[in-house]
């Protein structure tokens, strides 16, 4: 999210255009989410090359900095995600988890000493999961067709201009280091790049296991994921399986660790 909600925006446009002449797969073998496949997939083989040239290896080697870096690292952009957060929780009218929110940034920015220690989660103020895609979706408009987007992975028609909005609710879109293109502005890029890219290595083997198409495997578990947190706070079952995922990613996270030692 935050950072690389930007990136993706960027090429959003090329990528609506290539939708109108791209080639698609005969109707009969067409999957109902994904009328844009053959578009897809020539995508999905770009941005499969590029992640296995330059970003999986970058995150393999950061994996190898001491844990207590990492975990400062994802505590520092997941509070500035909370933002956004508490953005989409009180567009959806779920004041509860706003006010929570609003702690989280609080409490973290403050004695977590901006965001590199999460003080809030023991005190019971846990972290939320929300964008404008998903708020979309909790007002009732459909996800639309499944999307690769040029380097930035999958998406919807409907998620993938939702993002614009995340973009403008980062604190850091906002700030001077943005407005003047530092060079700290682009390490920050690059480091939230490559913390969030090293967070799915755990979850390939688990994609493996879905599919013997990599495409498919991923089509399926991430338009999966999406309903879920659409449909997670007022469907218990979503809720279920969504914790059941995420448990599975530990399982895949441990195993992973144990790889690397």
């Amino acid at each position: 999210m935050s950072i690389v909600s930007r990136l993706r925006t960027g090429l959003l446009a090329t990528a609506l255009l290539f939708l109108t002449g791209c080639a698609t797969v005969p109707s009969e073998d067409r999957h109902p989410d994904d009328p844009w496949e053959s578009y897809n997939r020539a995508v999905f083989e770009i941005n499969q090359d590029f992640d296995e040239s330059l970003l999986r290896p970058a995150a393999v080697q950061y994996q190898r900095v001491p844990d207590t870096v990492q975990t400062g690292v994802g505590n520092f952009f997941s509070n500035l995600n909370d933002f956004t957060v508490l953005f989409n929780n009180l567009l959806q009218g779920n004041l509860e988890n706003a006010a929570s929110d609003t702690g989280r940034i609080l409490f973290n920015s403050t004695f977590g000493l901006f965001g590199l220690i999460d003080v809030a989660s023991p005190m019971g103020l846990e972290k939320n999961n929300e964008d404008f895609g998903q708020t979309l979706g909790v007002w009732g408009v459909p996800r639309g067709p499944y999307l690769q987007l040029p380097l930035l992975g999958p998406s919807t028609a409907r998620d993938a201009p939702a993002r614009i909005v995340d973009g403008y609710t980062d604190p850091l879109y906002q700030s001077n280091l943005r407005q003047d293109h530092s060079s700290w502005w682009v390490g920050l890029i690059a480091l939230d790049i490559i913390d969030m890219r090293a967070g799915l290595i755990s979850t390939e083997r688990m994609l493996e296991q879905l599919s013997d198409d990599p495409y498919i495997a991923m089509r399926e578990a991430w338009l999966q994921r999406r309903d879920f947190l659409v449909r997670g706070s007022s469907d218990e079952r979503a809720s279920e399986m969504l914790d059941e995922l995420d448990e599975l990613e530990a399982l895949e996270a441990m195993e992973a660790g144990e790889d690397v030692q």
